[in-house]
């Protein structure tokens, strides 16, 4: 008979800094899963895991499954239904010899501030102590010791850009096999220290402050003693205690080994610290820079802004410095603003309106600008990501429409999306080819996106929940010293965390 796993996950990434909250819609307009519809997929982490347990005659079974774009902290009532129904699928699933979830490592919720951790210990008061809990997570993730002592084996993405969701998947699949195969007796050690950064300089392709922990963590992995490892750069826009980035290890067995591991990498990644801090400059002065460079793209990074780190979207900075400095240069920008999308919806295309734009939805980081334009497109915001984490996923900006402003194309959309490529842009059809500036309000994918086209990008210093400098924000739950709010602070040694060592092989 063949070993049953059940696979599912809570997956978002929570910002402390916004006003909003999530709530059980954003799901239901991202991802959604149960049953047969959670079996078919075939992309992604969870393609990744349910295609190796398939190959290897073990029997996924479906429990929950919902993922959404990045936002505010869930709320109370959406945590407790996602968690409700994730632990109701457990007890109707019969049987099971191992869990696997798919998570994201900085989610939170109004009624639990360690989402991820709070789930895993639910599951495991379900499934008792015999049954290992494998789970994936971002590398971005905010590992708490709860977190690591009710699970057996965490898996990090290797990639930033993540283009490696599928094969997170199958590692945890792996992992999970090799457990109960007698092939992993896991053990974790996770080392941090407080070093809460943006993920601007964050790639994990050489060369780059992290992307050299990352080469080295490959290098020294091997499945017979340090099974897997795992440097994190922590989600720097929560607001909770025992921040910090650093190295996680699972070894096969070898306590020692994990624990020295981990903290040596650790040791690396606080020395790198000064390459990891950005440098920004105000967006007036990045225009003025770009209007010296002989044609375009010129990407204007609002990373303040960025909705795959939980911001709304809806800043205006960018375009209100564009309107100053650069009125007739042909640029695009986007701002997430459902009204706005909705009046431009009831004026029609070719139309002149004048309306109220931006800072509605999160009004404490700046003022709406007032703007007279054309309505040149109107979409209803539905698009297919190509690649990364969501690849061959739907996503959803609810109506949306370009607006057009002197040489400025807004594209005004109703709900945030995760910015991948440009298939936002594609959708209604912008000239991003001939553009002099893009706004891009993300802090790592546009490098892919515009690798072979931009002819330079500069890091904006704006207003946000999402900054470049993290210095911006104020953190009231995280208020040890910590870099770069000190950039003279030091440790002395990296803090450790461990997990248990649990009896878990199961033989088939």
């Amino acid at each position: 008979m063949s070993l049953r796993i059940g696979v599912g996950g809570v997956f978002i990434e929570c910002n402390h800094f916004t006003n909003q909250l999530t709530d059980l819609t954003a799901f239901e307009r991202s991802e959604y899963l149960r049953g047969a519809e959670l079996l078919a997929k075939t992309t992604g982490v969870l393609g990744g895991m349910l295609s190796l347990l398939s190959a290897n005659g073990f029997e996924p079974v479906p429990l929950l499954y919902a993922s959404a774009c990045p936002g505010g902290v869930l709320q109370s009532n959406t945590y407790s239904s996602l968690k409700d129904e994730l632990l109701q699928s457990l007890n109707v699933s019969g049987k099971l010899d191992g869990v696997l979830l798919c998570l994201h490592g900085a989610g939170a919720a109004v009624n639990a501030s360690d989402l991820e951790g709070d789930l895993v210990r639910a599951v495991r008061e379900r499934i008792g102590e015999k049954v290992p809990i494998v789970a994936t997570l971002d590398l971005h993730a905010h590992i708490t010791e709860e977190l690591l002592i009710e699970t057996d084996t965490l898996l990090a993405w290797k990639t930033y850009p993540h283009i490696d969701a599928f094969e997170t998947g199958e590692r945890g699949a792996q992992a999970i096999i090799d457990i109960l195969e007698d092939r992993l007796k896991p053990f974790m050690a996770m080392a941090k220290v407080p070093l809460v950064v943006s993920a601007i300089h964050g790639q994990t392709k050489l060369p780059g402050p992290f992307a050299d922990i990352m080469d080295e963590a490959k290098r020294l992995e091997d499945n017979d003693t340090l099974y897997s490892i795992n440097p994190i750069l922590v989600h720097p826009y929560l607001n909770l205690i025992d921040m910090g980035g650093g190295v996680l290890v699972v070894s096969n067995g070898d306590q020692s080994a994990a624990v020295d591991t981990a903290k040596n990498l650790t040791i690396r990644y606080w020395n790198n610290r000064y390459e990891l801090q950005p440098r920004t400059l105000k967006p007036s002065d990045a225009i003025r820079r770009g209007m010296a460079i002989e044609g375009g793209p010129i990407l204007l990074v609002e990373t303040a802004d960025c909705c795959g780190g939980g911001a709304s979207g809806d800043s205006v900075h960018c375009l209100k410095a564009l309107l100053k400095e650069a009125p007739d240069e042909l640029a695009i920008i986007p701002v997430v603003d459902p009204n706005a999308a909705q009046l431009a919806h009831k004026v029609g295309v070719g139309k002149k309106i004048q309306l109220q734009l931006g800072h509605k939805l999160d009004p404490k980081w700046g003022e709406p600008v007032l703007l007279d334009g054309v309505v040149m497109k109107l979409s209803e915001g539905s698009f297919t990501y190509r690649g990364g984490i969501w690849d061959g996923r739907a996503g959803r900006m609810g109506l949306t429409a370009v607006l057009k402003v002197g040489s400025i194309h807004i594209i005004i959309n109703s709900y945030p999306t995760y910015d991948w490529m440009t298939e936002q842009l594609d959708l209604v059809g912008l000239d991003i080819i001939n553009s002099k500036f893009i706004v891009v309000k993300n802090p790592m994918n546009y490098k892919q996106a515009y690798e072979k086209i931009m002819k330079a990008a500069f890091v904006l210093d704006t207003p946000g929940p999402t900054p470049a400098n993290t210095n911006a924000l104020t953190y009231t739950n995280f208020t040890d010293s910590w870099f770069p709010l000190d950039l003279n602070t030091e440790i002395s040694t990296p803090v450790i965390l461990t997990s248990k060592s649990r009896d878990l092989a199961r033989k088939k």
